[in-house]
């Protein structure tokens, strides 16, 4: 995807930054690479659809209101312009469709070859038109009040994201009136999805029935059962719709006495937040669009028309409902962390040096043991840890609240404003508190994202600190999902910059000099410029220099332009980025010292691993923080650095040299802002990082040794 021509120049003529906006849907568009490629299982390309739209949809509730803002005549500044609405309209429309003609083109006939049908009201024979019917009476129509619009029933509140149908109604009501519009609003407890089972016409091979799989749609049944929703009225125009809605919770922290009380009553309004897109049925009428259009007060090119459902994510219910091994990834089940034996004492392998464990490749069961360990030894006195997505269902909280009941100090620092995962937070928050645990909420202004776990034992007359850092969330679930290292410690030096910063969270007192954790807001954007700058200097020197960073998303201006002095001073830059990037790389004069990349794979790449080297001198450091403004003046993040030279040949063999030779799954960024996919002329060399670190690690499937009696 091109500069767009609303880029921004920053430090003109020297550097033109790739606009963020466009950035984030050039990633998309290497996500929806996967949902094309036929050497992906089919359940897989689905999914990866999915994802697209998923990842459009956040797109929508987080980033689009202030172009929409400018779109309509107000608050034009910046990128924020009616141009720039039209231009980043123009790609997400694009991106739409071609989503659509994959789905419908590529996608439905592959399942159909497989006896998986989706089948629509008109391909439906009698006894499938009758089962659906008494679906729709026994579970879907109790749940449905059409509301007929006048007066007196105004146009009802609709939530972001929810299903709904609008119908256009001919004839008179029972008061003789000719209301013609009436909305139903779709309950989101009835599944999208339902397996019908039918030996009906349709066949193939494998399925529940030995000819096939069949499922019906709820749009469709519902569709097909308007019309007895509005007896006496004629159905004429009708199509399904889903408005998306600003979601990003906006609570001003100053000026607020209970965080927690705030944001729950801030997630209450979230669903009926600023409309920001609609999307309609292909067939709707101009009539309905625009009377949505209207109602929602939202501009033509915020319209989408659809060819299919108007909700590609909830077709997730598909993978679960076919759950074919056939047609899903192999299993993959990640060995138990190399360095650590099953049943060993994790404080005893600490006393002997540092461990990383590199997930998902390593089973997070490592971490979850370790803090299991720290819970269940009566020589363990305190447990502090942070938590920023942990999920709701989630075993280190249940681990937590046994610390508690053991009688251990319990202290974590919750981040309640972890975008979408706020509600979940405040739960445990809630819980911890109700039983004796100390929960604080950070610093008032800036979103704790840093990952620590600190356990404090008594060994003697000592008290003796051992840690945890990570790259990624205390999740087991997307510890199995996204690539992650994990850093297990008992330097005392570096445990004792862990308290440090607990501490600092918890009172707000000032932070004393840390001896090796580099901290934001503080001073890790500061030391990163001052780190890149020196290469600078000494390449310019004539020393050997080098730089490779791994990260998610690089933004930040301040790290960018001193990538580009550092670039044009001689330091050759690898740049691993995963997501949003906007530093062109190889333009001419400006940049060509530095080369972009960008790996998209089976999991979702996560951890930040930044690597400085002078001559012989290597520097390897650990990260929670992206290379963004948020992360490094708005967040509460940490760097630090692996000492251990074993450890760090390790990370990088695995997490850099690997994704630098990567000739499967990897994109390089080119100056104009478009991706290549790398495509090696020679068969040998298109092998992935992520296949090559699976097949080194997995084992074959056993029982967790810790459930095994």
């Amino acid at each position: 995807m091109p500069i767009p021509p609303g880029s921004q120049d920053t430090d003109a003529p020297v550097i033109r930054f790739i606009d963020r906006d466009h950035s984030i849907l050039a990633f998309n568009e290497r996500v929806l690479d996967w949902a094309r490629r036929p050497d992906v299982p089919l359940l897989e390309r689905l999914r990866y659809l999915c994802i697209v739209s998923s990842n459009l949809d956040e797109f929508f509730e987080v980033r689009t209101a202030p172009h929409l803002t400018a779109a309509q005549g107000n608050e034009q500044k910046g990128l924020h312009t009616v141009e720039f609405f039209d231009a980043l309209s123009a790609a997400v429309h694009d991106m739409v469709a071609r989503q659509y003609a994959l789905y419908n083109d590529e996608l439905l006939p592959a399942f159909e070859r497989e006896g998986i049908c989706i089948i629509s009201h008109g391909e439906r024979d009698a006894a499938q038109r009758r089962w659906v019917k008494a679906y729709f009476e026994r579970e879907v129509r109790p749940l449905l009040i059409p509301v007929g619009l006048d007066p007196s029933h105004p146009f009802p509140q609709v939530a972001n994201k929810s299903l709904n149908f609008i119908v256009r109604l001919g004839g008179h009501d029972a008061f003789g009136r000719q209301n013609e519009i009436a909305i139903v609003k779709v309950p989101r407890v009835v599944p999208r999805l339902i397996y019908m089972p039918s030996r009906g016409k349709r066949g193939g091979k494998g399925g529940r029935d030995g000819k096939g799989m069949l499922f019906v749609s709820l749009s469709s049944i519902i569709r097909a059962h308007l019309a007895e929703l509005f007896a006496g009225r004629e159905v004429g125009q009708f199509s399904q719709f889903r408005v998306t809605r600003h979601s990003d919770l906006a609570v001003d922290e100053d000026d607020v006495k209970n965080l927690r009380t705030a944001l729950r009553q801030g997630l209450e309004q979230r669903n009926y937040g600023q409309a920001v897109r609609l999307e309609v049925s292909a067939g709707c009428s101009q009539y309905l669009s625009d009377f949505l259009l209207k109602q929602f007060n939202l501009p033509a090119l915020a319209l989408y028309r659809v060819q299919g459902p108007v909700n590609l994510v909830r077709l997730t219910q598909l993978v679960d409902l076919v759950n074919d091994p056939k047609l899903l990834f192999p299993r993959y089940n990640a060995c138990y962390p190399t360095q650590l034996q099953p049943g060993q004492s994790f404080f005893e392998r600490l006393k002997q040096g540092d461990v990383s464990i590199h997930h998902p490749f390593e089973s997070f069961d490592g971490v979850l043991d370790f803090l299991r360990e720290a819970v269940n030894d009566p020589q363990v006195l305190a447990i502090k840890q942070t938590i920023y997505r942990t999920g709701a269902d989630s075993e280190m909280m249940v681990l937590l609240r046994e610390a508690v009941r053991q009688g251990k100090e319990v202290t974590v620092v919750v981040e309640l404003k972890a975008r979408f995962d706020e509600e979940a937070n405040i739960n445990w928050a809630e819980m911890l508190e109700s039983i004796g645990a100390q929960v604080v909420y950070g610093v008032v202004g800036l979103k704790t994202h840093a990952k620590m776990l600190l356990v404090t034992r008594r060994e003697g007359r000592n008290l003796i600190r051992y840690g945890h850092l990570s790259t990624g969330n205390y999740n087991q679930g997307t510890a199995r999902l996204y690539t992650d290292v994990s850093y297990l410690t008992a330097d005392p030096l570096l445990t004792l910059d862990i308290d440090n910063v607990f501490v600092h969270l918890a009172s707000q007192s000032r932070l004393p000099k840390l001896h090796y954790l580099l901290l934001a807001p503080f001073q890790l954007q500061r030391k990163l410029v001052e780190k890149i700058d020196t290469l600078a200097e000494a390449a310019l020197q004539g020393k050997d220099t080098r730089i490779v960073v791994k990260m998610n998303a690089l933004t930040d201006e301040d790290l960018m332009l001193a990538l580009v002095r550092a670039g044009q001073c001689g330091v050759k830059i690898d740049l691993i980025v995963r997501g949003a990037c906007m530093l062109p790389p190889q333009v001419p004069g400006v940049t060509d010292n530095i080369r972009v990349r960008s790996v998209i794979g089976r999991f979702l790449e996560h951890s930040r691993v930044f690597y400085f080297r002078c001559a012989k001198e290597e520097t390897l450091y650990l990260s929670s923080a992206d290379w963004m403004n948020r992360n490094m003046l708005r967040r509460v993040e940490l760097a630090w650095p692996v000492t251990d030279p074993v450890i760090r040949q390790r990370i990088i063999d695995e997490c850099l040299v690997a994704y630098l030779h990567d000739g499967c799954d990897a994109w390089d960024l080119r100056p104009d802002g478009s991706y290549a996919r790398v495509n090696p002329p020679e068969p040998a060399q298109r092998h992935g990082a992520q296949a090559a670190l699976m097949a080194r690690y997995s084992v074959p499937y056993a029982v967790p040794h810790h459930l095994k009696k």
